[in-house]
């Protein structure tokens, strides 16, 4: 056994005699996924948390995305500033920015004799310098302490290696491509093996050390990271200040300090409890000897005088009422929530405001959200549900049972209601942008102000623009970006548009939506539609309101615009018809899926498979992978597009009412392979958070 595991084991079996009762949990290691320092552990993080490491050691610089996908499976996602060997040395020092995505999944709960196992991915999506597999096991001894071993392969099996035990064709691992960025699956587990391991002891709440034996060997040339490695046993501190922070402190390869910080959320657990939101109104019962009434004295109580008593109700909840009709029996509204980020609270509210203002022989309400000028579904409820079961324990539930889930209807017999608000809104505020580009990993930062307005001309036909000026701006030709002879650059001149230092046009264009049929939605956008392209954009979406799958179609007849980012398409002179066919599906506890098949910007065809995970609270973390039929030599850096998305809700920070969020998405690079256009008001995402499927998520918050 190498000295180097004899030494963990016995600091090991020093520090078990002082465990103190404290439970252990799952610290971060300067790759960002749950671990030691550089090598891996089998524990978890929290169900569904999503932490940022920063790390920082000599020559390597990490930002990290960690997802606990659930409670076994975790996946991350890697930048990794990497500095470049030299030979000869006196050549100097380049950088790299490589991008990674991680994989481990936990077999088993660890018990009292048998220790938790788990498998995992490192850089496992294009062959890279720290392309690992592994295989490892985690006990616990005691409240406090952890001990971990594992074996592992790739650059895990680079220090003290051994022939893979796998045997046959394992034996030996292709030398990998690295620029072609291929998936790298005929490297998994193969070549030379090592075993590594080490312990983890929490001395208390805030306080707890590490020790372990690390078998990457940075000397080796692939890494482009050469560091003299006196001893590969690593030592490192971690210090928790609050709950979801971590900050460490590493003493590696008996030559060099590392540094690091782990900032961890988790959807399930907001700062704010269960929010702040004002409390809603009670359901108004009706006498019971009114229940038996079949109408109303309209002379006394007209339409009119319900119109405004509805109107000026829900403007409390800021939720617009747009159009109402009403019978003896049945009162539909129809209305805009802008205040609700989930439509089953603004359904909730709605049905509660009418309950104070509706004769008592209305037993029906029909509930017709609104966005974008369209109704988007029709819920029908009972009064008398709403009265009986507000208080009621499984109420929610039963409610749900209860109410009826359709597709809205016509314009015929529903009196429009004006509105108050004025047509012209505008906002002023900051945008910040990073673009990975493909050649060497160098990443853009484009920081600014954004002056955004919308003129709404029909409450479907609005126009919208925005001027921005950068204050931090890309730069003009920035070393790397991949300009590619026989593709137009419709995305790796991306850094040249608004560099000028003056305010640019971002976009301006008319969109008109529309309701051509049942279960049909239609959009039409004209003009400025992005920073880099303009023209026409025209889609059709299906989606029954009741059902988990949906189809659409879109096309574009687009052309290049200057990098001026005024109003003309001269210098480029180039244009493209550009389109997809996507089909969404809703899998249900939140997971959501879509592909889309067709054309992209550079004319190449291919596909994009998307999946995102959105928890009831509002949080969506979801990735992509984009491949299409241009060529590894065209295409660049990366034969395929792949990318994180993540958005909080602003809720999620400040507990009152808001639709509002912070958003990104961290891709691998920004090329011209794969590219789509940026439009805004794309169909699904319109409608599908008034669908069955979206309102059963969130149909916790009905009552509240």
């Amino acid at each position: 056994m190498p000295k180097g595991i004899c030494l963990v084991s016995s600091v090991a079996t020093a520090i078990a005699t002082g465990a103190i009762g404290q439970e252990v949990t799952a610290t971060y290691s300067l790759y960002g996924t749950p671990g030691l320092l550089e090598m891996p552990t089998a524990q978890s993080a929290p169900e569904n948390a999503l932490a940022a490491t920063f790390s920082y050691t000599e020559g390597l610089g990490q930002v990290t995305l960690t997802f606990q996908v659930n409670q076994r499976l975790s996946a991350s996602f890697r930048y990794a500033n990497v500095e470049l060997f030299n030979d000869p040395p006196e050549s100097g020092t380049e950088r790299e920015v490589e991008r990674g995505f991680d994989l481990q999944y936990r077999f088993n709960n660890e018990t009292t004799y048998v220790p938790a196992i788990a498998v995992g991915l490192r850089d496992f999506l294009t062959p890279g310098r720290f392309q690992s597999e592994y295989v490892v096991a985690s006990k616990s001894f005691g409240d406090n302490l952890i001990v971990t071993t594992g074996i592992g392969w790739g650059a895990m099996g680079t220090r003290d290696g051994f022939a893979n035990p796998l045997g046959g064709d394992f034996e030996v691992r292709p030398t990998p491509d690295l620029p072609g960025g291929q998936l790298g699956s005929d490297q998994w587990f193969r070549g030379d093996a090592a075993i590594f391991g080490g312990v983890e002891y929490q001395i208390n709440d805030r306080w707890g050390v590490k020790a372990e034996y690390s078998t990457i060997d940075y000397t080796e040339t692939a890494f482009g990271v050469v560091r003299e490695t006196e001893s590969p046993v690593n030592y490192g501190l971690t210090y928790r200040p609050r709950p979801g922070v971590q900050l460490g402190l590493s003493y590696l390869y008996g030559t060099q300090l590392g540094v690091s910080g782990s900032f961890e959320l988790n959807p399930n657990a907001r700062a704010t409890g269960s929010g702040l939101d004002k409390s809603p109104p009670p359901v108004k019962v009706r006498p019971a000897d009114s229940l038996a009434a079949q109408s109303w004295d309209r002379t006394a109580l007209p339409d009119r005088a319900l119109r405004r008593a509805l109107g000026g109700l829900l403007e409390i909840e800021n939720i617009t009422l747009t159009g109402l009709e009403l019978t003896n029996t049945t009162a539909r509204v129809r209305y805009i929530n802008s205040s609700f980020r989930s439509e089953a609270q603004a359904a909730g509210r709605t049905a509660r405001m009418m309950t104070q203002v509706m004769p008592p022989s209305i037993d029906t309400f029909i509930l017709e959200p609104e966005r974008r000028g369209i109704p988007i579904s029709a819920i029908t409820i009972s009064r008398r549900d709403i009265e009986q079961l507000e208080n009621r324990a499984g109420g929610t539930a039963a409610m749900l049972d209860r109410s009826g889930f359709g597709d809205a209807g016509g314009s015929q017999g529903l009196d429009a209601v004006a509105s108050d608000e004025n047509a012209f809104s505008w906002g002023l505020g900051p945008y910040f942008r990073i673009n990975p580009f493909s050649n060497d990993g160098s990443v853009d930062v484009d920081l600014g102000l954004s002056l955004r307005g919308v003129y709404r001309i029909r409450p479907n036909l609005v126009l919208s623009g925005a001027i921005e000026q950068s204050v931090v701006p890309p730069e003009d030709d920035p070393t790397g970006v991949e300009r590619t002879p026989d593709i137009q650059n419709v995305r790796s001149d991306g850094s040249l548009y608004g560099n000028d230092g003056v305010p640019v046009l971002a976009n301006l264009t008319l969109n008109q939506f529309s309701r051509p049929g049942t279960n049909l939605y239609g959009r039409v956008s004209v003009g400025y539609l992005e920073r880099m392209f303009g023209g026409v954009s025209g889609e059709l979406l299906w989606k029954p309101v009741e059902s988990s799958f949906g189809l659409g179609i879109e096309v574009n007849q687009v052309a290049q615009r200057d990098t001026d980012m005024g109003f003309g398409f001269d210098e480029y002179d180039y244009d493209v018809t550009t389109g997809h066919v996507s089909a969404y599906y809703d899998l249900g506890n939140g997971y959501h899926t879509q592909l889309d098949v067709g054309r992209y910007l550079a004319g190449d065809w291919g596909a994009t498979v998307s999946v995102d995970r959105e928890f009831d609270n509002g949080w969506v973390i979801g990735a992509y992978v984009t491949q299409t039929d241009m060529s590894y030599e065209d295409f660049g850096s990366g034969s395929y597009n792949k990318g994180v998305q993540v958005t909080i809700p602003q809720d999620f920070f400040t507990g009152t009412t808001t639709r509002g969020s912070y958003g990104n998405t961290f891709r691998t690079r920004v090329g011209d392979g794969g590219a789509r256009l940026q439009v805004d008001g794309r169909l699904y995402d319109v409608v599908r958070e008034g669908h069955l499927p979206d309102l059963s998520d969130t149909w916790g918050r009905f009552w509240r």
